[in-house]
């Protein structure tokens, strides 16, 4: 989308032998843990090994994740993050790659944004990469992956020719295929998605899919149908200027869903930045009481807990919600974040962010 923040830095990573202690970041003491109530959520920084922007990342369990980012960046771990080792695809060093979806330690799908658009997709851990998509169609600009299971998948991109560029995959991203036009959501004039952290798309099953988008408005794009039809419904985030909108969403179950953006050009602003639905999507109340302290760009419920909690992340720091996303507290910590992802089977979960910053958050 016009307006979208592109880093780049030059890239240098190593695979390190020994590592200093991750930097932790305890809960403020108003916010310490007692038998009523949960204390605040905890970041662990850790060494990434590189200065690169990272907006990609994928937990799939308590030790393995991916991480994604400018200058051809794609990173993992397999200890918790005590180590991150570099497995880029050879001569994709100028690629920005905004999202990464991560089956275990060997399988992954990485997104390269710009033109020519591409995707790449690893069976062995990262030695080896094949490309199963590639794109270089005038303003093709792809902003986020998102799959259902190890097989079905979709990519969506900004709209070409006034309608939103689509793409589904069902044998776990090794082939792509694109929507045909007649059955892509028309875009308003200026609208667009944020590829800012790879969360404003989501597959929910099989045939069921969201899109969160900005610019002139922030709306909610869903198919139940496998792209056949599309509905959408407003979203009460910020609008109107192509710096506002919606830029990540999150589900708990069917019904229980989040949204935040705001201006990205206003990392502090408070009002117009999370909303949350009930119904599965059909309507949506602005979070106006308590909401997140800024502008965010990703969002994601924690699996396997007991109380609905939601973690936050932007530019301007990160937050947490126990009551379903209605209101929301500082974490206390580093700034500078852009993607967040818990790993499906528990609560262990790792946030990407500017000059390669990686932190795993605990509980």
């Amino acid at each position: 989308m016009t307006g979208k923040p592109v880093l780049a830095s030059m890239i240098w990573i190593a695979t390190f032998a020994a590592l200093p202690a991750p930097r932790v970041f305890p809960p403020a003491a108003s916010q310490a843990s007692s038998p009523s109530r949960m204390s605040a959520p905890v970041w662990e920084v850790q060494e990434s090994g590189t200065e690169a922007g990272l907006r990609g990342v994928s937990a799939v369990d308590e030790r393995t994740a991916w991480a994604s980012g400018s200058q051809g960046t794609i990173l993992k771990t397999v200890d918790g993050g005590t180590t991150w080792a570099a497995v880029p695809v050879p001569g994709m060093n100028r690629t920005d790659f905004r999202d990464i979806e991560a089956f275990d330690a060997k399988t992954a799908v990485v997104m390269g944004i710009g033109r020519p658009a591409k995707i790449f997709r690893t069976e062995d851990g990262g030695a080896n990469w094949t490309e199963t998509y590639t794109n270089d169609l005038p303003g093709i600009f792809l902003d986020a992956l998102a799959f259902a299971d190890e097989r079905n998948g979709w990519a969506a991109g900004d709209p070409i020719d006034g309608r939103f560029f689509l793409l589904r995959t069902g044998d776990g991203g090794r082939t792509w295929r694109e929507l045909p036009p007649g059955s892509r959501p028309v875009a308003r004039e200026g609208e667009g998605c944020f590829a800012a952290s790879g969360t404003c798309l989501i597959a929910q099953d099989l045939n069921g899919a969201f899109f969160c988008t900005g610019g002139p408005a922030a709306r909610l794009i869903r198919t139940a149908d496998g792209g056949a039809s599309w509905t959408s419904v407003g979203l009460p985030l910020l609008g109107g200027q192509p710096s506002f909108g919606a830029f990540g969403i999150a589900f708990l179950g069917r019904k229980n869903g989040l949204v935040v953006g705001g201006d990205y050009k206003n990392e502090a602003a408070r009002s117009g930045n999370a909303a949350v639905t009930f119904d599965g999507g059909a309507t949506w109340s602005a979070v106006e009481a308590k909401p997140p302290a800024g502008f965010r760009e990703c969002v994601a419920f924690v699996p396997k807990i007991e109380s609905p909690l939601a973690v936050t992340v932007g530019p301007s720091g990160s937050d947490y919600s126990l009551d379903g996303g209605r209101t929301w507290s500082p974490i206390p910590g580093p700034a500078g974040w852009h993607s967040l992802s818990f790993a499906p089977g528990g609560r262990c979960g790792w946030a990407v962010g500017k000059g390669g910053l990686i932190a795993r958050i605990r509980f």
